[in-house]
């Protein structure tokens, strides 16, 4: 290696739109990752909920080598057989009917919204509305960032898209409040669990209740399973904990193992919006994107990872309970599966820098929350290491900020 590749690079042309650490990442292997200096790292964030088989897994680096050697890209203007049987895998896994992908979340969701919008022309409402949810994170474009509910990252692109109805999570009666006598409504719209907003579950009752609402009133169930879907909570899909089915879900993240991925899949209510002409994308279904979902989920199946991704997740959470429980900084520790957020009395974000200096790669969010969604397939020992980093300096923090 040469010396000029030992130090991280200071990306001069590139845009200033995220706040990095001063860490450029080399390669990795599981749930270990080395940077260009060669110091290792535990991988405790995943890419952010998308690795999900790690870095480097053997049978997925072979299937994307051969598939590359096939083909990369076609375009949708021809049959994609990787498609069909990606798209009949997730319907087998949800209970839904149908498929439509794409690249990324954001476009997930951007098309979530708009069959929304196409569901309530179709009934002869010219204004449809959708209710979303505080603390909620969609994506970043104009659609999807007025449908977020974080006035901070919507500063600066007002004027927001009109026809959001915004209310809190896991309260059905201002639900009912917001939407009474509201002919415009559509849909809901909502995360199962909120990533972005700070590791907020949706409660099983909850949903159980809005799924009912919108049975009653002719609205699509709409439900983001971007960051927590695909294996991550011990269930293929976060909303299947309370024994339910969407009328509309979008995926990415972790359906294509960090290759680029995303999905909306619809049921029988909302297969049908789309017809041809109403929607599309460039690189969305291309072959090499599929085949990295084809071989996600079977090599999830193959070694029982959605299991095992509830069993280390417990593990987690009952060490952080063990250690944190009682201490006066901690305010809650949320989440389900391998996907944890360890919500404190104050904000945190120095700890990303702290953590990885450690040798430990975590984010916070919203904040004052510690979220850590690594690959599924990190073990017990593993997850004992995260816990062995982190605590000690998490009450270091803490009582550097009064709270000893």
């Amino acid at each position: 290696m040469s010396a000029a590749s030992t130090k991280p690079p200071s990306s001069p042309h590139v845009m200033t739109t995220y706040g990095r650490l001063p860490i450029a990442l080399s390669h990795g292997h599981g749930c270990e990752v080395w940077d260009v200096n060669g110091k290792r790292y535990l991988d405790a964030l995943g890419g952010i909920a998308v690795n999900t088989l790690g870095h480097a897994h053997p049978q997925l680096v072979a299937a994307l080598s051969d598939q590359i050697g096939k083909l990369i890209h076609t375009s949708n203007y021809y049959h994609v057989p990787l498609q069909e049987e990606l798209a009949a895998k997730l319907v087998e896994l949800s209970g839904m009917s149908n498929v439509f992908f794409c690249s990324t979340g954001l476009e997930a969701n951007e098309a979530a919204l708009k069959m929304a919008r196409k569901f309530g022309h179709s009934k002869g409402i010219a204004r449809p509305e959708v209710v979303v949810y505080e603390k909620a994170f969609h994506g970043r474009s104009i659609a999807t960032l007025s449908a977020t509910g974080n006035a901070k990252i919507q500063v600066g692109f007002e004027p927001l898209l009109e026809g959001f109805v915004r209310v809190p999570i896991n309260d059905i009666a201002a639900l009912k409040q917001a939407t009474a006598n509201n002919p415009n409504v559509v849909a809901v719209f909502f995360e199962a669990i909120q990533g972005e907003g700070g590791i907020n579950p949706m409660e099983a009752s909850y949903l159980q209740q809005v799924r009912q609402l919108c049975d009653e009133r002719d609205w699509l169930l709409m439900i983001d399973e971007v960051q927590c879907g695909m294996g991550r909570t011990g269930k293929w899909f976060a909303h299947q904990w309370a024994g339910i089915v969407p009328d509309v879900m979008p995926l990415a993240k972790g359906l294509g193992s960090g290759v680029p991925v995303g999905a909306v899949v619809a049921g029988p209510k909302a297969a049908n919006i789309f017809a041809v002409g109403n929607h599309g994308t460039t690189f969305g279904g291309n072959p090499l994107a599929m085949r990295a979902g084809v071989e996600t989920i079977r090599i999830m199946e193959q070694d029982g990872l959605v299991a095992h991704a509830a069993q280390v997740g417990e593990h987690l959470r009952a060490a952080f309970e063990r250690e944190l429980g009682t201490h006066p900084g901690l305010k809650e520790i949320r989440g389900k599966g391998l996907m944890i957020g360890i919500d404190l009395k104050v904000p945190c974000s120095e700890l990303m820098g702290r953590a990885a200096e450690a040798g430990l790669l975590i984010s916070v969010t919203a904040d004052s929350v510690i979220r850590l969604v690594p690959p599924l397939i990190m073990s017990l020992a593993q997850a004992d290491e995260v816990v062995a980093i982190l605590v000690p300096l998490i009450r270091s923090l803490l009582a550097e900020k009064g709270l000893p």
